[in-house]
């Protein structure tokens, strides 16, 4: 065999599987991370899992007067959460933001203005996650990375530039309702009855709300006798190698 030819059938070999197994990585790794569905792009809703468990989480883009209590029941409950939080809440509450980073829930980006986020510019849309997100961390030194867009408003930008910087967007299958105050039994009974309650849930409740702190503790008790337990969202969602049914619940690769 000719030197050139051995050269081209054998010393190329690896030089062509090298190629070949960078592209499949390349290719696999594209892939294992989803949030598109039928051409949109979509937040995690929920998330498949055989175990019993669901995250509740509070919005925070106004009013502060129940934190520390709804902090106190979720202590007491041995209960982590997750709070999303407005830039303008972080500013006016500094204070319950260490609070809550210190006793161990998530951070959330709720955005700095609680803008429809879907009427913003692409630029717009990342200083409104960065201008939070830069107050948090100088006040409790963590990088958030979970975000909720205001109003539950997004569309493929607002989902595509939170993924660009690094956020998993966040929605929610179970709303407790709580922000339309009709009381502390409303409250129980929507999330505890709820048609989509079930593993892999996240609830939706609001720290500022009129009947929250009221409901908290016995919603919490009903939910664990349903058999659940509570992780913090950070806890339940799957950081990578999954994508999303066109529910939004997001399902493991």
């Amino acid at each position: 065999m000719k030197p050139y030819h051995f050269f081209k059938k054998y010393l190329l070999l690896p030089f062509f599987l090298i190629f070949a197994v960078a592209l499949y990585i390349s290719f696999h790794h594209e892939i294992s991370v989803s949030n598109t569905v039928n051409g949109r792009e979509l937040p995690i809703y929920c998330v498949q899992t055989d175990k019993p468990q669901i995250a509740i989480s509070f919005d925070a883009a106004w009013g502060n007067d129940d934190t520390r209590r709804i902090l106190e029941i979720l202590k007491k409950n041995d209960v982590k959460a997750t709070f999303f939080m407005t830039g303008g809440w972080v500013e006016s509450y500094p204070d319950d933001v260490k609070a809550i980073y210190a006793d161990g829930h998530d951070l959330g980006n709720h955005s700095q203005n609680h803008k429809n986020m879907s009427q913003l510019s692409d630029e717009e849309c990342k200083q409104e996650l960065l201008s939070v997100h830069e107050k948090v961390k100088e006040l409790t030194g963590y990088e958030m990375f979970l975000f909720r867009p205001p109003y539950g408003d997004y569309d493929n930008d607002v989902i595509t530039n939170a993924r660009s910087i690094g956020y998993y967007p966040i929605q929610w299958d179970v709303d407790s309702l709580d922000w339309k105050d009709y009381g502390t039994t409303s409250i129980i009974n929507t999330v505890t009855q709820h048609k989509h309650l079930g593993n892999g849930s996240i609830i939706l409740c609001h720290n500022g709300a009129k009947y929250t702190a009221d409901a908290l503790d016995t919603l919490i008790q009903d939910l664990k006798a349903h058999g659940y337990t509570f992780v913090p969202l950070s806890e339940l969602i799957y950081k990578d190698h999954y994508h999303l049914d066109q529910e939004g619940r997001q399902i493991p690769d």
